[in-house]
């Protein structure tokens, strides 16, 4: 409910998913819920994080360079090291705040036929990183679930298509 417009979901519409994105009837704005299912299947939805809920498409996310509120952690380089897949063993250091992970034209491209070609977006916010979803056809997956977004830390590790890869902070 962002504009004051109230939506009914059914059993149907929501079916074993724990996020579901609309649009609202009213505004037509993109909505994503996340879903609990207490134990005698009542659904409570809660909208996602703010940063998973970012407004624009990743089209226009990614021609930007305003990383306000971002930034690399002094003293420390960021590593992206991918665990398994076609890519396994490449070794990425971020070099600004803000990476898409894709194929060919991505910040980060992997051999992965399996990911989309803008899959998701990482974002550095000092020892942090948030992962974003970028409505990647094969999902994006976070201690084994799809996920539209998290925080990862180091040592945390995400997939994507057929590849895994893990987030480390290390000193300069």
């Amino acid at each position: 409910m962002h504009c004051g417009m109230e939506h009914m979901l059914n059993d149907a519409d929501l079916g074993a998913h724990n996020k579901v994105q609309f649009n609202c009837s009213k505004c037509g704005k993109a909505t994503v819920i996340e879903i609990r299912r207490k134990m005698d299947s009542t659904v409570v939805m809660t909208p996602l994080p703010s940063f998973a809920r970012a407004e624009g498409t990743h089209s226009n996310l990614m021609q930007k360079d305003d990383y306000s509120g971002l930034s690399l952690p002094a003293g420390k380089k960021v590593l992206l090291t991918v665990t398994t897949g076609p890519s396994k063993g490449m070794v990425y250091q971020f070099t600004k705040p803000r990476m898409i992970i894709g194929r060919k034209g991505a910040d980060l491209a992997l051999e992965d036929p399996e990911i989309s070609r803008h899959h998701c977006m990482l974002e550095v916010k000092e020892n942090a990183i948030s992962l974003r979803d970028l409505d990647s056809t094969n999902g994006t997956f976070y201690d084994e679930e799809r996920t539209r977004a998290a925080f990862l830390f180091d040592g945390t590790e995400f997939r994507i298509g057929s590849s895994n890869i893990r987030v480390s902070f290390e000193a300069l």
